[in-house]
């Protein structure tokens, strides 16, 4: 049994969210809100929300963490070439926060198979809430003027919390992703939280840690001076 959270009731503590045993792994509590303090709260603890429409807010604290350092991002040597290629032409532009909200909305876009994700309208709210704020921020990739590929999560400190990706174009995501990694590698950021583990993130470098030195290091990291400006100053992949 999870508890229940009112509006101003803390979290509990991430060791007892429930287990693989218990049947729904990583599930810590439900209720509540989507506040910026509750979901800046919840993020700073290693804890997300994740709920689909109709049900109510459910919040998560996995246990292992799917994790992406950015030393250890792999930058396939095809991608790398194409990344090398259009940033040469000027019809492709490589952007952070132009289209903060739209990326989001790209990400809760039906997929191909037909199934829509969890990025409903009160969570596309409360995010772009946070990018106002200064917190929630999206690396996008556009081609002659059109959004075709991006990525957006929330940064605090030097901690970045990946969210999601989209791509209206071959490796557009990918490319979006790899503007970030290399950003966020140039800020001293040295990992991303990717939340749950998956054979496509574990393709580009991610891989699980315990939840424990997961919260040991953001326990660091979110303590540590915010970016100030989101411009890469080099080309992606250089």
């Amino acid at each position: 049994m999870i508890p229940w959270l009112e509006a101003d009731t803390p979290f509990p503590s991430v060791e007892t969210a429930l287990t693989e045993q218990q049947g729904a792994a990583g599930l810590l509590a439900a209720g509540a809100d989507l506040s910026a303090q509750r979901l800046l709260d919840a993020y700073r603890q290693g804890i997300f929300p994740w709920f689909s429409e109709g049900q109510p807010i459910l919040w998560w604290s996995t246990d292992p963490r799917m994790v992406l350092y950015t030393e250890h991002f792999k930058l396939s040597k095809s991608l790398k070439k194409t990344l090398r290629k259009l940033q040469n032409n000027p019809l492709v532009e490589f952007k952070f926060d132009s289209a903060f909200e739209s990326v989001m909305r790209a990400c809760a876009a039906p997929r191909r198979d037909g199934t829509g994700t969890w990025i409903s309208e009160q969570m596309i709210s409360a995010y772009t809430e946070l990018h106002r704020m200064g917190y929630a921020h999206s690396s996008e990739v556009w081609i002659n003027g059109e959004l075709v590929g991006g990525a957006y999560g929330l940064c605090i400190g030097r901690m970045f919390y990946g969210e999601s990706m989209f791509s209206r174009v071959s490796d557009a995501s990918k490319m979006a992703l790899a503007q970030l990694v290399f950003f966020l590698k140039s800020q001293q950021v040295q990992m991303i939280d990717c939340q749950q583990e998956t054979e496509h993130l574990a393709s580009l470098g991610a891989a699980p840690i315990a939840r424990q030195e997961f919260t040991n290091w953001i326990q660091q990291a979110v303590l540590q001076p915010s970016i100030r400006e989101w411009k890469l100053s080099e080309k992606i992949g250089d």
